[in-house]
Parts: structure tokens; sequence; C-alpha cells
């Protein structure tokens, strides 16, 4: 049973993010439960690495002093399963925007697909997303795009460590991917489509590993909120 003491020691908590839900808000809501729970004027919480709204799985949240750790969780390798549209494109290489352009399927194979992977395994250099929150001359991309304006954005050197096809169906491909901290699977997806002379889009994404922290150890908001309740009744 965790105290307020132990929440401003320190503690690693394991959420399940669920889909829509930014990262921030996850932080907030859980840094308003605890508060609220031990009526602390004050609690230090943390995420060891964003996830995007459309994505859900494993996020690492860090309280009171732990958050001094979230440098070196967020450096650890991770793991994403997933599913990508071969065939269109679009702006934010995810489902947040519209598709803009499709693009020929008819060469594609199984065979294809599984070979061209290969092109993704270890050291890439890959372009973000225009659509993220990364900054540059001291805005977010996505302010750039969403106001239409044009921003050269550089790329970065990544590293994939796994990219495994584990179901094709149709134009919808499944994917296990294990990759360093920076890599944007979004990008992946859009690479992925050019690969293949074709285009394609990211439609589900899940992180289900942070270095040795697991999603099948994380709990949703939800029933966070009914332990904490609990452990103070």
């Amino acid at each position: 049973m965790l105290t307020a003491e132990d929440y401003q020691s320190g503690q690693v908590l394991l959420i399940d993010k669920p889909l829509h839900w930014t990262s921030f808000q996850v932080v907030n809501k859980l840094r308003y439960e605890i508060k609220k729970a031990f009526n602390l004027k004050k609690i230090k919480v943390g995420h060891a690495g964003t996830l995007d709204p459309l994505a859900t799985g494993l996020l690492v949240l860090c309280t009171g002093k732990m958050t001094k750790q979230i440098d070196t969780f967020q450096g650890q390798i991770k793991e994403y399963t997933g599913t990508l549209v071969l065939g269109s494109t679009t702006p934010s290489y995810d489902l947040e925007t519209d598709i803009d352009q499709t693009y020929p399927t008819q060469h594609i194979t199984p065979e294809l697909i599984f070979e061209t992977t290969k092109q993704f395994i270890g050291d890439i250099q890959q372009i973000p997303p225009v659509f993220s929150a990364l900054k540059q001359d001291g805005k977010r991309l996505y302010q750039f795009a969403r106001a239409g304006e044009q921003v050269e954005i550089k790329s970065r050197q990544v590293h994939i460590q796994t990219f495994e096809i584990t179901k094709i169906d149709g134009l919808n491909v499944d994917f296990r991917i294990v990759c360093s901290k920076g890599t944007y699977i979004r990008s992946l997806a859009h690479d992925f489509g050019k690969a293949l002379q074709s285009g394609s889009h990211l439609s589900v994404l899940r992180r289900t590993k942070i270095g040795n922290f697991n999603v099948d150890d994380a709990v949703l908001i939800d029933d966070f909120i009914k332990q904490l309740n609990n452990h103070i009744s």
C-alpha cells in the first residue's frame, strides 16, 4: 500500500495509454489524482517518452525523486506493434489527417514486403514527421504544418534492431519493431511505402516495451485511480 511519502520519494508507474489521450494529459490526470488522494499541494510527475494521441500502450511515468531517472528510461530500447496500410499516404503519416495521395500496389507481393524490411535494419537516416511535437525555431513542427507553412526538417540517425512482418491482410501489414530512442514509426511507415515504389501510412500503433518495462505489467488509467482510492479508503 503506497503512501504519500512513497510517491514523493519516487515511484515508477506503468500506464497503458488509451487511444486519443496525449501523454501530457495522462501526466496531468495522474498528478491531479495523486494530489487529491493524499491532499498534497504538489507532486512531481513526468513521463519517459511521448506516445502520439493515436497510439496506445506503455507509458512510463515517474513521480517525486524518480523523475531524475526519466532521461535514463527515455534512452532505452523500445518495442512497438502496429499496422500500416499500403497504397496511400497522409500528411501526418497516420490517421490524424486524411489520405492525400494514392499509389499503385499491384506489383507488391508478400516476398517484396519481406525483402524490403531488410533496407530498414541497422542505422538508418530518418526525417521526423512535420506533424510532430519536435521544436524548430522555437515552434512545434505541427504548428508549422497546421498553419500551412513549409519548414525544412533535418534527418536524424536512428537504429532499427528488429523489423518483423507478422501478418499481411490485403493492403494491411502488421509489424513488430524494436528500435532506438527518437525513432518515429510513422516516418518508418512512410519510408517503407516509398521503398516499395508505392505509398504507406500508419493505421495502428502500440508501444509494448521500454527497456525491461512491459505493457503486460501496465494498468489502465481508471484502474490506477481505483487502486489509489482503495489504498486510502
